[in-house]
């Protein structure tokens, strides 16, 4: 084969067309937007964390779909493999906490314009403005990588049109689901928290007595509901369940400290200060956007002063802030998610080329296929090395 035609211009289209090229393949690339890589601009709100410099299988515990698939991928091209490769092409890198890389300048822009720029200089043609309706099909000239991301952030161009031609030529396609997505809530009190992060909170989901999800982290109160990076890496494993049905959330405010810790500590609080009311007194433990409605959740006056507490305020105080509850009844739509879960049913798809089983010299890369990861970089990691699978799965033949 001497040619390649790519469809969709984002992460995984344009890293695809630069190894491709690189191998002396002719590449050509179709866009259907005025520029390339118009999802990858605001990913990372615009800093592109663009990998996560970890071993093969660390990046491997943090894919929540598929994660047997992508062994071979990402032992081929690792993380280190991709800072090296933008390293190369001119892009100055760093790696902060979480082992997030990131450009130097903190300009998803930067990413682009190393990318495009070394598609320009090996000759690939780049066709903007240029939407490809039916999927063209390669024959022993040429072959065909279907990059055209999912269905987040419809604005960037991402409509589902890679599932479309995945259906059309015989492939099985998984259902999709927003992910890493805020979640919504039900209960009137979540709002009135609105911009309030949360950070050392454990955000725990169950369903009956069997734990979905706990996590330690960072959550963030919305107008609407829940985000942040724990609300996000939930949803990754909860969109599903809540197209179907509600789920109670529970959440630990003071995780690092024992039962007994935290009675003491409210014992102590009660005594220090017997004049203060209990809303002051609660008002040394907790965020001050967060006590009023906590306050209400015990159902104690707030302006019960602390020397007349008795009963069980300490009971019903030390389990709130152990397991202060409300309702996510949905995810947010695809508008506010950062990736597609579903896609392309990887048993169509050899994982070692990223062929189709189906159709020879028709391959996939990155969101279209049914792979995803929690946040920190290791989902445009599966764009890069999924990619440079397919890439080099062409050049070899």
């Amino acid at each position: 084969m001497k040619k390649v035609i790519i469809i969709g211009g984002g992460a995984a289209g344009m890293a695809a067309a630069v190894f491709a090229a690189e191998a002396g393949l002719t590449v050509e690339l179709f866009e259907k937007n005025e520029k390339l890589g118009k999802k990858l601009y605001i990913t990372g709100k615009g800093r592109c964390n663009f990998t996560n410099v970890c071993t093969p299988d660390e990046f491997l515990e943090n894919v929540v779909s598929n994660p047997k698939f992508m062994y071979s991928s990402i032992s081929r091209f690792t993380s280190r493999d991709a800072v090296a490769l933008f390293e190369r092409l001119g892009l100055r890198t760093k790696t902060e906490r979480g082992r997030r890389a990131f450009p130097a300048s903190d300009h998803s822009s930067d990413v682009i314009k190393v990318l495009a720029g070394r598609m320009k200089t090996l000759g690939v043609k780049a066709r903007l403005n240029t939407e490809i309706r039916e999927c063209p099909m390669p024959d022993e000239n040429t072959a065909v990588i279907v990059a055209t991301g999912g269905l987040s952030y419809p604005s960037t161009g991402s409509t589902g049109d890679g599932y479309r031609f995945a259906e059309r030529t015989g492939h099985r396609v998984s259902k999709t689901f927003p992910a890493l997505v805020p979640l919504i809530t039900k209960e009137g009190f979540i709002p009135e928290m609105q911009g309030l992060s949360l950070k050392n909170v454990r955000l725990t989901f169950k369903k009956g007595k069997k734990k979905l999800f706990s996590e330690f982290g960072e959550l963030l109160f919305t107008h609407c509901g829940i985000s942040g990076p724990l609300a996000l890496s939930a949803s990754s494993f909860l969109t599903r369940i809540l197209s179907e049905e509600e789920l109670t959330a529970e959440l630990d405010l003071k995780p690092a400290l024992q039962d007994e810790q935290i009675r003491a500590r409210l014992l102590r609080e009660k005594e220090s200060s017997p004049e203060r009311s209990f809303k002051n007194m609660m008002g040394a433990l907790l965020p001050s956007k967060m006590v009023p409605v906590f306050v209400k959740q015990t159902g104690i006056d707030p302006d019960r002063k602390a020397k007349s507490l008795d009963g069980g305020w300490l009971d019903k105080t030390a389990g709130l802030l152990r397991s202060f509850r409300f309702t996510v009844t949905a995810a947010a739509p695809y508008t506010e998610a950062v990736i597609t879960q579903g896609g392309v049913s990887v048993k169509d798809i050899d994982p070692k080329t990223m062929e189709s089983r189906v159709i020879p010299g028709l391959y996939f890369a990155g969101e279209v296929l049914d792979v995803d990861a929690l946040t920190g970089g290791y989902n445009l990691q599966i764009a890069w090395s999924t990619a440079f699978a397919a890439a080099s799965a062409i050049a070899e033949k």
